[in-house]
C-alpha cells in the first residue's frame, strides 16, 4: 500500500532530518586521510570536539579519542582538542584554525610531544589557559589531555556547538519507524514543553534562592570595602598628593561605586563574580596609593589572602592543608602567614550556610563559588579548594551548568551562550602566535621552551 501524501511528506522531513543528524556525527581518529592543512582540522572540529590526525593515531587511541569527546559533550562546553604530527605546518595555527571553524571556545593542541592551548577570552581568559596549559606541561599524551579537559569544561564559559549532539541514524530506516518515530515527537511534543517550562521554573526559582544567599556575604565586602575608603583620609588636593596618587584614588572609588551597580543588578548567582572582581580590583588600588604616599615599592598585583578577601591582596603563598585534606599553597595576607607560622589558625571567613550554622566559605556549599571566583580567577581557584566541599563540587560539569563555572575572564562572559559557528565576537588579539603556556598577544614559543620559529 502506498503511504499517504502526508505520510509521505512526513518520511521525507524525517529522512532529511536522520540524515543531518549523520552528517554530524564524531570523526573517528584514523578514518580518513591524513591531513594536509588547517581546514581539514577545522572541518573536523565542526562536527566534533576531538579530532586525532591520522599521522598521529598512535598518540591516543581511539577509545581514548572517543571518550574525551564524551566528556566534552556531556559538560556542553566549547572545548576542543587537536592532536597532531609534529610536523605539521605551524604557522598561525590556532588564529587560522579559530578562523575556519568560526567556533568560539578554547583550542588545545597536541602537536608531536608538545601542548599549547588558546581560546576566546571571553570564554577563558588569558591567565586562565596559561595557568592551566602550564599545570599539564610534562604529562603523557591520554593524562594530559584529560586533566585540560577535565579543568577546562568546569572554568569555560558557553556552550557547546549544536552540530556535536549525539547521535546520527540509518538513513535508510524503514517507513513504518519513521512514521513511528514522527508520532512520538507529536504526541510527546505538548509533555515535553511542559516538563521544560516547570524545570526552568524551578531553576529560576533555584537561582533566586542562591543569590539572595550571595547577597549577605557580598555586602559586607562592599561595606568592608567602603570603610577603608573612608578610613583611608586621602584627599587629592593635599599636599604631596600627584596624579598617580589621585588615579589610584578615582580607581578605587570607581571599583566602590560599579561593585555596588553590578550588585544592585544581578540577577544570577554567577554574576556576583564581576562584583568581587571589581571590590579585588578596587583594593589593589588602594594597596598601591599607600605605598606610593608612604614611599614604598609599589606592590605586584596578586589575589587577595585565601582566607578573608577582606583581608588585602595576599603579600606571599603559604602551605596550608585543610581538614582531613592534602597540603597545598595558598596567597595569604602578612597576617595570616605569622599565624600559620607560629602554628596558630588563620583568621578564615566564615558564611551562612542556610541551617543556621556559619562554616568556612569553602566548605558551605556551591552558592559561594561565583564569590570565590571574583576573588580567585585566573584558574587557580580549583586547585586552591581542592579537597573541600565546594572544591569537590565545583568539580561536577553539573555545577559548571548551574554557577555558570568559567573561573577565568567571566566579566566578559557572564550568561554568554558561545559554541556559535560565528565570527562576529573573534578577537585575533586571543589567538597570537603558539607558545607561552597560553600566553595570548605575548607570542614566544610553542609551549613556553620548543622554538618552531615564524609566528608559532
Amino acid at each position: 500500500m502506498r503511504p499517504t501524501r502526508r505520510a509521505s511528506r512526513l518520511i521525507s522531513v524525517l529522512s532529511a532530518s536522520l540524515l543531518a543528524l549523520g552528517a554530524m556525527t564524531a570523526v573517528t581518529p584514523g578514518a580518513q586521510a591524513a591531513a594536509s592543512d588547517v581546514s581539514t582540522v577545522a572541518d573536523a572540529l565542526k562536527k566534533g570536539p576531538v579530532y586525532v590526525d591520522p599521522a598521529a593515531s598512535a598518540q591516543l587511541s581511539a577509545g581514548d579519542a572517543d571518550a574525551l569527546a564524551k566528556k566534552i559533550k556531556d559538560a556542553d562546553k566549547p572545548v576542543m582538542v587537536a592532536v597532531l604530527p609534529a610536523d605539521f605546518p605551524k604557522q598561525d595555527l590556532f588564529t587560522d584554525l579559530r578562523t575556519k571553524t568560526g567556533v568560539t571556545g578554547v583550542y588545545a593542541i597536541r602537536l608531536g610531544q608538545q601542548f599549547d592551548a588558546r581560546a576566546d577570552s571571553r570564554v577563558m581568559s588569558q591567565d586562565a589557559v596559561k595557568n592551566l596549559t602550564t599545570s599539564v606541561q610534562g604529562e603523557n599524551v591520554t593524562t594530559q589531555l584529560n586533566d585540560f579537559v577535565d579543568t577546562a569544561v568546569r572554568n569555560a564559559s558557553g556552550s557547546a556547538p549544536s552540530a556535536w549532539g549525539a547521535g546520527g541514524g540509518d538513513s535508510g530506516a524503514p517507513v513504518g519507524a519513521l512514521i513511528g518515530i514522527g508520532a512520538v515527537v507529536v504526541a510527546g511534543g505538548g509533555a515535553a514543553y511542559a516538563v521544560s517550562r516547570r524545570r526552568r521554573r524551578q531553576r529560576e526559582d533555584e537561582q533566586r534562592a542562591a543569590l539572595e544567599q550571595l547577597r549577605v556575604v557580598v555586602d559586607e565586602d562592599i561595606t568592608a570595602f567602603g570603610e577603608e575608603l573612608d578610613r583611608l583620609d586621602f584627599h587629592p588636593a593635599e599636599p604631596g598628593a600627584d596624579d598617580a596618587m589621585r588615579a589610584d584614588y578615582e580607581r578605587a572609588l570607581d571599583s566602590y561605586e560599579k561593585a555596588k551597580q553590578f550588585m544592585a543588578a544581578a540577577q544570577r548567582p554567577e554574576e556576583v563574580r564581576g562584583v568581587t572582581e571589581a571590590v579585588d580590583d578596587g583594593r589593589f588600588s588602594l594597596a598601591l596609593l599607600a605605598a606610593r604616599r608612604e614611599g614604598r615599592p609599589l606592590p605586584e598585583r596578586r589575589v587577595p589572602c585565601f582566607f578573608d578577601p577582606r583581608h588585602g591582596p595576599s603579600v606571599t603563598d603559604a602551605l596550608w592543608a585543610p581538614p582531613s585534606g592534602a597540603e597545598r599553597e595558598v596567597p595569604v595576607c602578612a597576617a595570616d602567614a605569622t599565624r600559620l607560622k607560629d602554628g596558630v589558625d588563620p583568621m578564615v571567613r566564615t558564611v551562612d550556610t542556610g541551617y543556621g550554622e556559619r562554616r568556612p566559605y569553602y566548605d558551605a556549599g556551591p552558592a559561594y563559588g561565583p564569590w570565590a571566583g571574583g576573588y580567585f580567577g585566573g584558574g587557580i581557584l580549583p586547585g586552591l579548594l581542592l579537597g573541600t566541599v565546594l572544591g569537590s563540587m565545583m568539580s561536577s560539569p553539573a555545577y559548571a551548568a548551574d554557577y555558570g563555572s568559567g573561573y577565568g575572564d567571566f566579566g566578559a562572559g557572564a550568561g554568554y551562550d558561545g559554541g556559535d559557528y560565528s565570527g562576529a565576537d573573534f578577537n585575533s588579539n586571543d589567538f597570537g602566535d603558539f607558545g607561552g603556556g597560553g600566553d595570548f598577544g605575548g607570542g614566544g614559543d610553542f609551549g613556553g621552551g620548543g622554538d618552531f620559529g615564524g609566528g608559532f
